[in-house]
């Protein structure tokens, strides 16, 4: 008997000690999912965001020539994706963020038709004000963007890095409801600016506000140059200033580009306040009878760059267009107009569209409706409706000089 309750007294300690051992593995057990779970919660911008996540082996191996990421380095939580350009093609670090249509089984990029537009996204960072206007424009952008299937919308940003850090967050947002795929680039702005300044230098003087000033950074002459900076295979990109409000699909701006004429290489819509009228002030006073400076439907107005479109394959292909960018055809022109601005390469284009403008498709006033009335309140009151008026439906606003957007 002394030997059997022994017996049962050593179970019952062993039988305690289980028990014990089994409730610290439950805890540690449940602290361990606890972590994993609300961890990744923390990690993730939202449950809906964890969807974007998608596959790249496929991409990478069927990869066509306009694409222009080259090699997946690193995959990233809500489907971003860190890429980095090589010799030969844009420029610096590019950050990918894939669509969330983008699903198992999707057969890669070689059938899809992509439709690219680029922005330029510097100092962001640092602007509250660009921050909204960046909201408005991609909010309204995804609201009436409609692609069909094997259509790819691809965002370009030209960026520092702290702005690429934030536009990052925001594009996850903002992005959220579209129901087309995208595809979203984020490329170096000093790379860019470095492979641009040899091709611009000699023209910044002509049309630049001077040292330090915004448009005096050869960036800022991009779009006259891109054909010699992205690759050969990428052929048409649409150019868009981030203080836009879209209200149509974007897709119907990429069908301009079937109306060019023969020899046009940029479509552009007209400037509308008389700012050429005074830029062009002493070549008018000397021509009185020029057509330059003056309002439409007859006369020369100028261009406005907010919304360009920008056949890279035909300024690759036009001898007329890439003589024009020589250095002392520049000055040639500047000279004969008594031509001095200060807004970049809107100032180049509407400059040499005065000189030739079969170079250019005009685009309807409402693919680029702007707002600003600066010029109606210094000395252009008596003109300034001629200009200013644009009839018919209105695509897109454009609250150029911060000027209000009107809400829908």
């Amino acid at each position: 008997m002394g030997i059997l309750r022994l017996v049962v007294r050593i179970m019952g300690r062993i039988s305690t000690f289980r028990s014990y051992q089994f409730v610290l593995l439950l805890a540690a057990a449940l602290a361990v999912v606890a972590f994993y779970y609300f961890g990744s919660e923390r990690q993730n911008f939202s449950s809906t965001t964890k969807r974007i996540k998608h596959t790249q082996a496929t991409h990478n191996a069927n990869r066509n020539d306009a694409d222009l990421t080259v090699d997946t380095r690193l995959s990233h939580p809500a489907g971003l994706e860190e890429q980095r350009e090589e010799d030969g093609d844009v420029g610096g670090e590019s950050e990918g963020l894939r669509s969330r249509k983008r699903e198992s089984g999707d057969t890669g990029d070689t059938g899809d038709q992509r439709f690219h537009a680029l922005m330029m996204f510097t100092k962001v960072d640092k602007s509250r004000s660009l921050q909204d206007k960046f909201r408005v424009a991609m909010l309204s952008m995804v609201k009436y963007g409609d692609f069909v299937e094997g259509e790819v919308l691809v965002l370009h940003f030209v960026s520092d890095q702290a702005s690429k850090e934030l536009g990052e967050r925001m594009l996850l947002e903002f992005l959220l409801d579209a129901t087309f795929k995208y595809e979203v680039f984020f490329h170096d702005v000093v790379a860019l600016t470095q492979k641009l300044f040899p091709i611009v230098e000699a023209m910044q003087k002509h049309f630049s506000a001077g040292s330090g000033a915004y448009y005096s950074d050869a960036i800022f002459f991009l779009s006259v140059a891109m054909h010699h900076i992205m690759p050969d295979g990428l052929t048409r990109i649409v150019q868009l200033d981030l203080d836009l409000k879209y209200r149509t699909n974007i897709r119907d701006l990429f069908q301009e580009f079937d109306q060019f004429p023969p020899g046009a290489v940029i479509g552009i819509a007209r400037e509308m306040q008389p700012v050429y009228r005074h830029t062009f002030w002493q070549y008018r006073k000397e021509n009185p009878q020029t057509r330059v400076g003056d309002p439409p439907p007859d006369g020369l107005p100028g261009f406005n760059s907010g919304v360009m479109l920008l056949d890279l394959g035909a300024m690759r292909d036009s001898a007329l267009y890439n003589q024009l960018l020589e250095p002392s055809n520049v000055a040639k022109l500047a000279d004969q107009y008594r031509f001095r601005g200060h807004l970049g390469d809107q100032d180049f284009f509407t400059m040499i569209g005065m000189e030739h403008p079969e170079l250019f498709y005009t685009l309807a006033c409402g693919w680029n409706r702007q707002l600003c009335t600066w010029w109606r309140d210094h000395g252009y009151g008596d003109v300034f409706q001629m200009y200013y008026r644009c009839d018919g439906l209105v695509y897109i606003y454009h609250g150029n000089c911060n000027s209000p957007i009107p809400d829908d």
